[in-house]
């Protein structure tokens, strides 16, 4: 164990087990803290304590299971009494509202069970997302209320779901305190996790690193997208304009074009937003590239409409399988929060009203699939192939890259289109039946298209056939 049994800050008391929360308590245990998780949802903390987990992330189960067996993690639902906890740590979500502003009712719920406990000298760290004053603003007067001092850090999630637990172990660690004095006690605490820690002036230096580190993902990524478009408007590859033009050149790093989503993409963009209003500031290179990334499906889906209404053969209550319904397939997870998948569906369900859906996730539940997305779940990637007039894949799963595509496409209806968000081959190197087509995102007009078939984008982009 790393950490000394006569550190001041060995007990600590995580609040809320999702995604951030149980990683973090798990390897803060397993260094050596005396960690106690509150989760409300009863079915999560029995589940927690048999030492299984919610949700999947590589090496947790292992980790949890052993520690639950030694003892060395406690899962309550509240807060219980005579807990010897100096330290709370706030990890429960921030989703945003069909406005676009940020959800903050978790975050006061919790604010407000800690400060019943809260003892003087105790330290709260905020690691949840919030726009820039948030913590100040929210979380302050709720535990001023407790009466006692207090010390108040915010310090942001900074992993990768997929990559938590090894993360959580090597990258730098931001902490930025209400003072600097809970700066040096923050950073005290997270030296046992991390060899790197990062001390900024102020708690909304801390916050605004969050949103401005994700906002410029979603922004790097909708370059890439953007490139996608245009080069569908021309009728050319994107996946050949960014490969060929990136080779051996460092002044160009532009990734592949794909769905942008998730549990922090998909939002914070707008939490960045909602803050800079309040300053009179609008961030419009950071709008525009999130709405550009939500705008992709429905383009998309038209594309394809476009080309499946040139197909003969192509029936009117087509067989459609969506493959990929994790937000994301690398590092792989189950995480359904933010999905492209399902803005997808929908406007696959628009495009395609009569349709009969299926689905296919290699980790996904076949439960979640058909109580999420009320569609079939298919037993394996041939199952979802099987009699399908149109395949899309979603997400960039490794299974994709290694999928043995001519072969399945014999076993489709016999006129069918498959659709790659993620470019996984080169529709010029495959050898398919005459009657399938094979398109990826960013090479609309550059695809295997079927006899007969040609490729408009201008035309397509309209909606028109």
């Amino acid at each position: 164990m790393l950490v000394p049994i006569d550190f001041q800050d060995r007990s600590v008391c995580v609040m809320g087990l999702g995604y951030v929360g149980l990683t973090l308590a798990v390897v803060m245990a397993e260094v050596g803290f005396n960690v106690l998780g509150v989760e409300i949802r009863p079915e999560v903390v029995d589940g927690l304590r048999r030492g299984t987990p919610h949700f999947y992330e590589p090496g947790l189960e292992h980790k949890l299971a052993f520690l639950a067996k030694n003892d060395r993690l406690r899962v309550e639902e509240r807060i219980p009494d005579g807990h010897k906890s100096s330290v709370y740590i706030i990890t429960v979500g921030t989703p945003i509202s069909d406005q676009g502003k940020a959800r903050l009712e978790m975050i006061s719920a919790v604010a407000e069970e800690v400060s019943r406990h809260l003892r003087d000298g105790d330290m709260v760290i905020m690691r949840s997302t919030v726009k820039v004053g948030g913590t100040r603003k929210v979380v302050v007067p709720i535990l001023d209320k407790a009466g006692v001092g207090y010390e108040l850090a915010f310090c942001p999630e900074r992993t990768i779901e997929g990559k938590a637990l090894s993360e959580l172990r090597q990258l730098p660690q931001i902490v930025g305190g209400a003072e600097r004095r809970t700066t040096i006690r923050a950073a005290q605490l997270f030296q046992f996790l991390t060899p790197t820690v990062v001390r900024v002036r102020s708690l909304e230096s801390a916050e605004m690193i969050k949103l401005v580190d994700n906002s410029q993902r979603d922004v790097f990524f909708a370059f890439s997208n953007e490139v996608a478009r245009m080069c569908d408007a021309v009728g050319i590859s994107a996946t050949e304009v960014i490969s060929a033009g990136k080779l051996g050149y460092p002044r160009t790093n532009l990734a592949m074009p794909g769905p942008v989503g998730g549990p922090c993409l998909e939002k914070d963009s707008y939490i960045l937003a909602e803050a800079m209003n309040e300053f009179g500031v609008t961030p419009e290179i950071t709008l525009t590239s999130r709405r550009l990334n939500e705008r992709q499906p429905l383009e998309s889906v038209l594309a394809i409409k476009f080309l499946t209404e040139q197909m003969k053969d192509f029936p009117s209550r087509p067989v459609i399988c969506l493959m990929g319904l994790a937000f994301k397939g690398r590092p792989a997870t189950d995480d359904l929060r933010g999905t492209m998948a399902f803005p997808i569906l929908h406007a696959l369900r628009s495009a395609y009203p009569d349709a009969v859906f299926r689905g296919y996730d290699a980790r996904v539940s076949k439960e979640a699939i058909a109580t999420e997305f009320a569609i079939e779940p298919c037993d394996s990637l041939a199952d979802g192939f099987q009699g399908a007039n149109l395949v899309v894949l979603a997400n960039n799963h490794l299974c994709f890259e290694t999928l043995p595509v001519e072969s399945l496409a014999e076993t489709m209806a016999p006129s069918g289109l498959i659709y790659d968000f993620w470019n996984n081959f080169d529709p010029t190197e495959l050898s398919l039946p005459d009657r399938i087509g094979f398109i990826g995102l960013g090479g609309h007009g550059a695809g295997y298209l079927p006899e007969g078939v040609h490729w408009d984008g201008k035309q397509a982009l309209a909606g028109q056939a």
